[in-house]
């Protein structure tokens, strides 16, 4: 046998990752997500993160109660090989709230990831995981620099628009123009 020659790797499947949550493989303490074949362990939610992430959620669901549906740290379909959970979405509204099945891109109106520990992450291998599945619109809110970044135009690679927020300037989802949000209060 040749010493030289790495072993591939075996890419984990969304179908066989799922028999893994079903079976009782991976339970609800394995924070970990699926991301190209690979299972990675989640970083810890700090104080801030889960504040930023509650803020959140709170005005989208009280704005978009009847228009979307707003998931909090759940799992998104993204093909054979991924399967994320960002921190916050909004969805197409469904009567069933998606309990029939995971969400898959058709389904995103916005992801966003409240990034403390992870921001190279988010703006990188998520950011292209997100495009390359045409996910509309992705917020990636920097923590430590209290800065929100949204990408829109998914190019398959990357995304076209790129707009940074700071301050008392206001934001809204490309899908509900009339819901403004200033990033103080994002992160207030």
């Amino acid at each position: 046998m040749n010493a030289g020659i790495t072993p591939p790797r075996l890419r984990v499947s969304t179908a066989r990752y799922q028999k893994m949550i079903t079976t009782g493989v991976l339970t609800k303490y394995d924070r970990v997500e699926l991301i190209d074949g690979e299972m990675l362990e989640m970083a810890p939610i700090g104080r801030k993160h889960s504040a930023i992430t509650a803020r959140l959620n709170e005005r989208f669901v009280l704005a978009l109660a009847q228009s979307a549906t707003v998931l909090v740290g759940g799992p998104v379909n993204l093909g054979k090989f991924s399967e994320p959970q960002p921190d916050l979405m909004l969805l197409k509204r469904r009567a069933d709230f998606y309990s029939e099945r995971i969400p898959e891109a058709a389904d995103i109106l916005l992801l966003v990831e409240v990034s403390d520990t992870s921001l190279a992450f988010d703006q990188n291998s998520k950011l292209t995981l997100y495009a390359r599945n045409a996910v509309p619109e992705y917020w990636v809110i920097d923590v430590e620099g209290a800065i929100v970044v949204t990408y829109r135009e998914p190019t398959g690679t990357g995304y076209a628009r790129k707009l940074e927020f700071t301050g008392a300037e206001s934001l809204s989802p490309q899908a509900f123009p009339a819901l403004k949000l200033t990033v103080r209060e994002i992160f207030e």
